[in-house]
């Protein structure tokens, strides 16, 4: 099989990455307090915080590298890994644990093929685990992209990642 690359489709792909990037960081120039802001932004935009996008923050900002990466991997809610299209987070806390949080984290692992913090071949999912979500009585809670499900067991979690487009 041979490859064969359009040089003019890649240059526009490229630029429009570019335009994208600066658009969001452009926005923020006059407020570098929001370092935090703009990297929620650039990672609800790309999935993740891509490394060079993070090196065009500290460039154009005037912020050092060195202080952007300390933010961008002191919060957990930041990923500097491309993520899945959706997130799967399960509780393994106390509460959670002893209603089946583990099984559930488990059987994720065992028919996507994946560890937490790890994400799938297609990119369609990415496993995490924590070790609390505050909601206790609700358990054994997962959330997908955000969305609390509670009192999970094996049949819901099917049926949740199965509805994920």
């Amino acid at each position: 099989m041979e490859l064969v690359l359009d040089f003019a489709k890649v240059k526009a792909v490229i630029e429009s990455y570019t335009e994208k990037v600066d658009s969001l960081i452009d926005s923020y120039t006059d407020k570098k307090e929001q370092l935090i802001s703009l990297l929620q932004d650039i990672q609800a935009e790309f999935n993740y915080l891509p490394r060079d996008v993070l090196v065009r923050v500290s460039q154009k900002l005037g912020i050092p590298l060195s202080q952007v990466f300390s933010v961008a991997t002191f919060f957990r809610a930041f990923s500097l890994k491309p993520r899945g299209r959706h997130l799967v987070t399960v509780c393994l806390g106390t509460a959670c644990h002893v209603r089946g949080g583990e099984r559930l984290a488990d059987k994720v692992e065992r028919d996507y093929g994946i560890k937490p913090g790890e994400t799938t071949e297609d990119t369609k999912f990415t496993l995490e685990t924590v070790n609390c979500l505050g909601c206790c009585a609700l358990g054994p809670v997962v959330v997908v992209d955000g969305k609390y499900e509670s009192q999970m067991n094996s049949d819901k979690l099917d049926h949740v990642l199965q509805h994920c487009k």
